[in-house]
């Protein structure tokens, strides 16, 4: 089976991404642009701060800083090759290069949701078991939980991904989207593609719907504590720590809903192609803004960070 899939293999796939509206494509390329540095600076900064200070040593940092990381390494694995494309004629991307990138994608898109329900478990622990939170939320299960989501995300997408290139494809290479996504692929196969589509099936439940699953269970748990609070101070600072987590967790799973439940038509899937921009390249960079806007721990470590470098560094060339 190996050896056919290597025969009729493509050399290079073309993705035909926003061909069809040339005129768009210079526009694209300066806002997709945009929007990368955005998020390859703020959640870079996010790590640094959640590092840099001792008072955000803390699970929830924790896994938002595994949370920023995933996002760089996401957009990274999709942008650069969606720039190129958008900047010249040429729009193809090799075999090599496509797989690494529907296994990166597809990782990184598994670990996203098991990291989101983890940190929706660590919100239900801090409103719903304030007095048991530290004991609960210890750091041996926080590296534990985020090991977790690493690993079962990049365990479902190297079945997928080998399934996928199991695939005999005949010569078929014209992707039209202007990332290489699993599913896509698989449609180019000249076999039946029943059990690849079961396994996908499968997974999107394990790493979609249960985790959402969970998220919304936490978060009935924590709307009922939220309830119980009879002071309004209590129940905003509760309503505070939860806000930014929904914010990005509706982002995501809203893009994600969009997205799947487009009806098979040429114009819906013109819409999905913006749809899959938008959480590609727009969320990962608004994801930083939402945790900090309204964030005043991260404010304070961000102003903490800026002028100690800033003093130390003044007050080292004032003593030269």
């Amino acid at each position: 089976m190996m050896e056919i899939a290597n025969v009729s293999s493509p050399e290079v796939f073309v993705l035909l991404g926003f061909s069809a509206r040339p005129s768009l494509e210079a526009v694209l390329f300066i806002v997709v642009l945009g929007f990368y540095v955005v998020s390859i600076l703020g959640n870079g900064i996010i790590i640094l701060v959640s590092r840099m200070d001792v008072h955000l040593h803390t699970p929830m940092y924790f896994f938002l800083a595994n949370l920023s990381f995933l996002d760089i390494s996401f957009t990274t694995s999709i942008v650069p090759q969606l720039l190129a494309n958008l900047w010249g004629p040429q729009k193809t991307i090799s075999y090599g290069g496509c797989v690494v990138q529907f296994c990166i994608s597809h990782w990184l898109g598994a670990t996203e949701c098991v990291l989101l329900a983890t940190m929706s478990y660590d919100r239900y622990a801090a409103i719903c078991r304030p007095l048991h939170y530290i004991v609960i939320m210890h750091p041996q299960l926080c590296l534990g939980l985020a090991l977790a989501s690493w690993l079962g995300g990049l365990t479902t997408s190297m079945v997928g991904s080998t399934l996928t290139m199991l695939l005999p494809l005949c010569g078929n290479n014209r992707i039209d989207h202007f990332f290489c996504e699993m599913p896509l692929i698989m449609q180019l196969a000249c076999v039946d593609i029943s059990l690849n589509e079961m396994e996908m099936y499968l997974a999107s439940f394990v790493f979609v719907v249960l985790p959402l699953g969970l998220i919304l269970v936490s978060y009935g748990h924590i709307a009922r504590a939220v309830l119980k609070i009879r002071s309004a101070e209590g129940r905003r600072k509760a309503l505070n720590t939860c806000s930014s987590h929904v914010a990005v967790v509706s982002l995501f799973y809203g893009s994600i809903i969009l997205m799947y439940l487009q009806p098979a038509k040429s114009t819906s899937h013109e819409q999905g192609k913006f749809i899959a921009l938008f959480y590609t390249v727009v969320s990962p960079a608004l994801n930083p803004f939402i945790y900090t806007l309204r964030n005043t721990e991260v404010k304070r470590a961000l102003r903490h960070t800026v002028l100690e470098n800033c003093c130390g560094s003044a007050g080292k060339r004032a003593q030269i």
